[in-house]
Protein backbone atom coordinates (compact mmCIF):
# COMPACT_ATOMS: atom_id res chain seq x y z
CA UNK A 1 0.00 0.00 0.00
CA UNK A 2 1.42 3.62 -1.41
CA UNK A 3 0.22 6.39 1.65
CA UNK A 4 0.67 9.92 0.57
CA UNK A 5 -0.40 12.47 3.19
CA UNK A 6 -0.89 16.41 3.33
CA UNK A 7 -1.82 18.79 5.59
CA UNK A 8 -2.62 22.55 5.88
CA UNK A 9 -3.67 24.83 8.85
CA UNK A 10 -6.40 27.81 8.94
CA UNK A 11 -7.84 30.18 11.20
CA UNK A 12 -11.08 29.22 9.65
CA UNK A 13 -13.21 26.77 12.24
CA UNK A 14 -13.86 23.17 11.47
CA UNK A 15 -17.83 23.94 11.22
CA UNK A 16 -16.66 25.91 8.11
CA UNK A 17 -14.12 23.32 6.67
CA UNK A 18 -16.97 20.67 7.00
CA UNK A 19 -19.24 23.10 5.33
CA UNK A 20 -17.43 22.95 2.45
CA UNK A 21 -16.01 19.98 2.36
CA UNK A 22 -19.30 18.19 2.85
CA UNK A 23 -21.24 19.97 0.16
CA UNK A 24 -20.09 16.95 -1.47
CA UNK A 25 -21.21 17.26 -5.44
CA UNK A 26 -19.88 20.71 -5.35
CA UNK A 27 -16.01 20.05 -5.19
CA UNK A 28 -15.98 21.77 -8.89
CA UNK A 29 -16.62 24.92 -7.07
CA UNK A 30 -13.35 25.36 -5.15
CA UNK A 31 -10.87 22.62 -6.91
CA UNK A 32 -9.05 23.98 -10.25
CA UNK A 33 -8.42 20.09 -10.61
CA UNK A 34 -11.95 19.05 -11.11
CA UNK A 35 -13.77 20.28 -14.23
CA UNK A 36 -16.98 19.28 -12.89
CA UNK A 37 -18.85 17.33 -9.98
CA UNK A 38 -22.25 15.80 -9.48
CA UNK A 39 -24.69 13.32 -7.51
CA UNK A 40 -25.28 9.89 -8.83
CA UNK A 41 -26.94 9.24 -5.97
CA UNK A 42 -30.25 10.96 -4.09
CA UNK A 43 -28.52 10.81 -1.16
CA UNK A 44 -26.64 13.66 -0.54
CA UNK A 45 -24.58 13.08 2.94
CA UNK A 46 -23.11 10.68 4.60
CA UNK A 47 -22.06 6.63 3.76
CA UNK A 48 -23.20 5.43 0.51
CA UNK A 49 -23.17 8.96 -0.91
CA UNK A 50 -21.78 8.59 -4.34
CA UNK A 51 -20.43 11.66 -6.81
CA UNK A 52 -18.69 11.72 -9.90
CA UNK A 53 -16.27 14.04 -11.03
CA UNK A 54 -14.56 14.89 -14.37
CA UNK A 55 -10.83 15.58 -14.23
CA UNK A 56 -10.21 16.17 -17.96
CA UNK A 57 -10.82 13.13 -19.90
CA UNK A 58 -10.75 11.08 -16.72
CA UNK A 59 -14.38 10.28 -15.41
CA UNK A 60 -14.51 8.82 -11.55
CA UNK A 61 -16.69 7.71 -9.17
CA UNK A 62 -16.59 8.47 -5.51
CA UNK A 63 -18.14 6.55 -2.60
CA UNK A 64 -18.11 8.06 0.85
CA UNK A 65 -17.34 5.60 2.81
CA UNK A 66 -17.09 7.07 6.28
CA UNK A 67 -18.75 10.30 7.10
CA UNK A 68 -18.03 11.88 10.58
CA UNK A 69 -19.47 15.76 10.80
CA UNK A 70 -17.25 18.55 11.31
CA UNK A 71 -13.92 15.44 11.57
CA UNK A 72 -13.80 12.75 8.62
CA UNK A 73 -14.44 12.26 5.31
CA UNK A 74 -13.55 9.68 3.23
CA UNK A 75 -14.45 8.08 -0.20
CA UNK A 76 -13.34 5.54 -1.93
CA UNK A 77 -12.12 6.24 -5.78
CA UNK A 78 -13.33 4.05 -8.70
CA UNK A 79 -12.52 4.57 -12.56
CA UNK A 80 -8.82 4.63 -12.37
CA UNK A 81 -6.44 1.79 -13.54
CA UNK A 82 -6.63 -1.34 -13.16
CA UNK A 83 -3.01 -1.48 -11.51
CA UNK A 84 -4.34 -0.24 -8.60
CA UNK A 85 -7.16 -2.48 -6.74
CA UNK A 86 -8.35 -0.07 -4.28
CA UNK A 87 -8.00 4.19 -4.13
CA UNK A 88 -9.25 6.14 -1.17
CA UNK A 89 -9.04 9.58 0.37
CA UNK A 90 -9.57 10.35 3.55
CA UNK A 91 -10.14 14.21 4.32
CA UNK A 92 -9.78 15.36 8.11
CA UNK A 93 -10.61 18.20 10.04
CA UNK A 94 -9.03 18.70 14.06
CA UNK A 95 -9.70 21.74 15.76
CA UNK A 96 -6.66 24.06 16.26
CA UNK A 97 -7.08 26.96 18.55
CA UNK A 98 -9.89 28.94 17.13
CA UNK A 99 -8.78 27.11 13.43
CA UNK A 100 -8.46 23.80 11.78
CA UNK A 101 -5.95 21.47 10.79
CA UNK A 102 -7.17 20.31 7.31
CA UNK A 103 -5.25 16.67 5.71
CA UNK A 104 -5.70 14.35 2.70
CA UNK A 105 -4.14 11.19 2.68
CA UNK A 106 -4.17 9.31 -0.24
CA UNK A 107 -4.45 5.47 0.25
CA UNK A 108 -3.39 3.27 -2.92
CA UNK A 109 -3.67 -0.38 -3.06
CA UNK A 110 -1.84 -1.83 -5.87
CA UNK A 111 -3.20 -4.94 -7.76
CA UNK A 112 -2.26 -8.07 -7.27
CA UNK A 113 1.14 -8.39 -9.79
CA UNK A 114 4.54 -7.16 -8.52
CA UNK A 115 5.38 -5.00 -11.95
CA UNK A 116 1.53 -3.54 -10.31
CA UNK A 117 2.99 -2.42 -6.93
CA UNK A 118 5.67 -0.10 -8.78
CA UNK A 119 3.12 1.43 -10.92
CA UNK A 120 1.14 1.76 -7.96
CA UNK A 121 3.28 3.79 -6.23
CA UNK A 122 4.05 6.35 -9.24
CA UNK A 123 0.35 6.57 -9.25
CA UNK A 124 0.54 7.37 -5.52
CA UNK A 125 2.87 9.99 -6.34
CA UNK A 126 1.01 11.86 -8.61
CA UNK A 127 -1.94 11.77 -7.23
CA UNK A 128 -0.58 13.05 -4.02
CA UNK A 129 0.34 15.98 -5.91
CA UNK A 130 -3.48 16.46 -6.94
CA UNK A 131 -4.18 16.58 -3.44
CA UNK A 132 -1.41 18.72 -2.47
CA UNK A 133 -3.81 21.33 -4.91
CA UNK A 134 -7.07 19.90 -3.43
CA UNK A 135 -6.17 20.37 -0.67
CA UNK A 136 -4.93 24.31 -1.35
CA UNK A 137 -8.33 25.01 -3.04
CA UNK A 138 -10.45 23.90 -0.40
CA UNK A 139 -8.74 26.02 2.30
CA UNK A 140 -8.46 29.08 0.13
CA UNK A 141 -12.13 28.70 -0.37
CA UNK A 142 -12.79 28.73 2.61
CA UNK A 143 -10.90 31.63 3.59
CA UNK A 144 -12.62 33.47 1.05
CA UNK A 145 -15.80 32.43 2.35
CA UNK A 146 -15.12 33.66 6.40
CA UNK A 147 -13.55 36.96 4.88
CA UNK A 148 -16.55 37.59 2.99
CA UNK A 149 -19.08 37.15 5.99
CA UNK A 150 -16.50 38.90 8.93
Amino acid sequence: MAEQRVEQTTAVPPAAVWKKLAAFDRIAEWSAEVDHSSFMTTQEEGAGTVRRVQVGTLTLLEEVIEWEPEQTLAYELQGLPAIVSRVINSWEIVADGGGSRVSLTLDVTPGPKPPMRLAARLLARRMASTNEKLLAGLVAAVERNEKGTA
